[in-house]
């Protein structure tokens, strides 16, 4: 089984468990939501925006909601089934944020929610090259992830007999990453950790510019 094929089938057994555990979590913390309201304010109106690995649909109605033309994207079949019922005005694709079906250029913004956690760190320059690709000259990228150093394994989770490892970063190593790729970084955030949510580890944002 390839690495693609194995997420698709651990997020496909883990969907309506996931969604429901996540569901009273909203867009997140306050904190989060604003750094989304920047998002969506640099990123504006008129352009289309990607949320890749949207998973259940949550970040994309809220980005939705802030008045930005926005698609969702997963490799999870049962992820989008849940996406387009509980958010049927909204448009969700099947497939990889590692291969996007999209022409050069043709996206104002793109978001990784946490999506990227399953990329190890040498495909990175894979993804930060591709999703370049298709953002025009001027887009933007939101980018969240969990810091720490190296590979963690999600094992059994609510239970269902499946393991995924997902990887933690430090924002640093993240930024020097996407400068590489031809972004500009213009937001570095740092959550620390919150003993009284699901954040037990300091979770970090990023907003590059392309």
């Amino acid at each position: 089984m390839t690495a693609t094929q194995s997420i698709r089938a651990f997020y496909d057994t883990i969907a309506e468990d996931y969604a429901e555990r996540f569901r009273s979590a909203g867009a997140g913390t306050p904190l989060d939501r604003a750094l989304m309201g920047a998002f969506a304010e640099l990123v504006g109106p008129d352009g289309e925006v990607a949320d890749l690995g949207c998973g259940p649909g949550r970040v994309t109605a809220h980005l939705a909601s802030l008045g930005l033309r926005v698609f969702g994207l997963d490799l999870s079949a049962s992820m989008l089934e849940i996406a387009r019922r509980e958010h049927p005005g909204l448009r969700f694709e099947q497939g990889s944020m590692l291969e996007l079906d999209l022409p050069d250029g043709s996206l104002a913004g793109a978001v990784s929610w946490y999506s990227s956690i399953h990329t190890p760190r040498e495909r990175l320059p894979d993804l930060f090259a591709e999703v370049g690709r298709v953002l025009a000259p001027g887009g933007h990228l939101l980018l969240a992830f969990q810091v720490g150093d190296g590979p963690q394994l999600l094992d059994r989770p609510f239970g269902h007999p499946v393991s995924l490892d997902f990887q933690r970063r430090r924002p640093e190593a993240v930024a020097e990453l996407l400068e590489r790729a031809g972004f500009t970084v213009l937001s570095r955030t740092v959550r620390v950790q919150e003993e009284d949510t699901s954040a037990k580890v300091p979770q970090a944002c990023l907003i590059a510019r392309r």
